[in-house]
């Protein structure tokens, strides 16, 4: 018997892992993260919190909240707000799941006598030869790998992923019929902001906006935009730019403050470098070496038949077929092989524009 903490966030996904630890014979931890702060002497509590109690309660588990709100807002909110900061275009999930998550949240497991953290997941963790492997979850619609593109070996070493051969609609079977509680709806892609209020709003609060210059990739003036943060990489309405060719928003220059806008072509680009590489189910390529894969260039995006060069200090060139998806610098890009195997991953940097 193998004493496994499950990641409870108080939902069926997370709820239904739980149960199925249960009933495979180990000793099970129900644990909630606190990635918000909150004051529960004044009756101020996470509704996610409460759920995962009851979920607790009624597997007869123990439960217990761990506050990481500090560690989740220097290392997730944080690096969110630098980012866009610099004109990038941050997953915080990636980030999440490998700092808070499968970092800090795993450490309070490992401090409670667990041996593995058990998430609700839609993705594969198999052993490949003297490596721990990801591979593509089998409800494509739920597919989840891709925000695992950073996990260690280590963590992977303390992963437990049992949804992974699973589709949606046998978990939510299997949580009726055990009488779990259903959480309606699905998780947020941005967890921390307030629901109604967008990225730009949430960023205008924590960053310096002001108006600038539109200009095309040669640098010549089209307009004025008014702050960075209100425009996303691939946006085309709401640009104020009237006739003429549709035009898209293919970069932001904070030193210029200047949103530099293009055509489809020049959005969709062939070619780029990922930075920070992370290699996950494969040892690391040498310096040099081309590996055929499929790459993502976007969380639950499409896999773009493509080629990466490894290049010196944890970078690659990518090279992808003719494609209509916009390429974001700060997004994850994810590399997998024929088989779903997530190859490894890191955080497109474009070359300058304009």
């Amino acid at each position: 018997m193998v004493k496994i903490a499950t990641a409870l966030s108080g939902g069926v996904d997370s709820a239904v892992v739980a149960a199925r630890l249960l009933a495979e014979g180990h000793d099970v931890v129900g644990l909630t993260a606190r990635l918000l702060p909150t004051d529960p002497a004044q009756g101020k509590v996470c509704c996610n919190e409460l759920m995962a109690a009851e979920i607790c309660r009624l597997l007869g588990i123990s439960h217990h909240v761990v506050d990481l709100s500090q560690r989740f807002a220097e290392e997730v909110i944080g690096d969110f707000v630098r980012g866009y900061a610099a004109g990038l275009t941050p997953n915080p999930c990636l980030v999440c799941n490998a700092k808070v998550k499968f970092g800090a949240l795993l450490d309070a497991a490992i401090d409670l006598g667990c041996d593995a953290l058990a998430t609700g997941h839609y993705a594969v963790r198999e052993q490949r030869g003297e490596r721990w492997g990801i591979r593509r979850g089998a409800d494509t619609s739920k597919e989840q790998s891709y925000v695992l593109l950073d996990l260690t070996q280590a963590q992977l070493g303390r992963a437990r992923l049992p949804l992974g051969d699973s589709l949606k609609c046998e978990v939510l079977q299997e949580a009726r019929r055990l009488r779990l509680p259903l959480v309606a709806g699905e998780s947020q892609d941005v967890c921390f902001i307030p629901p109604g209020i967008d990225y730009g709003e949430y960023l205008a609060q924590r960053l310096w906006v002001a108006p600038g210059p539109i200009l095309d990739p040669t640098g010549r003036h089209l307009g004025r935009h008014r702050g960075l943060i209100f425009y996303t990489v691939g946006q085309r309405r709401g640009l104020g730019l009237g006739g003429g060719p549709r035009l898209y928003v293919l970069a932001k220059d904070p030193e210029r403050n200047a949103l530099i806008v293009g055509t489809q072509k020049e959005l969709c680009r062939r070619e780029f470098n990922v930075e920070k590489v992370n290699w996950v189910s494969v040892a690391p390529p040498g310096e040099g070496e081309v590996v055929d894969c499929h790459v993502m260039v976007r969380y639950r995006g499409r896999l773009l038949k493509g080629q990466i060069t490894v290049l010196a200090g944890r970078r690659c060139r990518v090279q992808v077929e003719l494609h209509t998806q916009a390429i974001a610098p700060g997004q994850g890009a994810a590399f997998y092989d024929d088989e779903g195997w997530l190859l490894g991953g890191g955080r497109i940097a474009l070359d300058p524009v304009g």
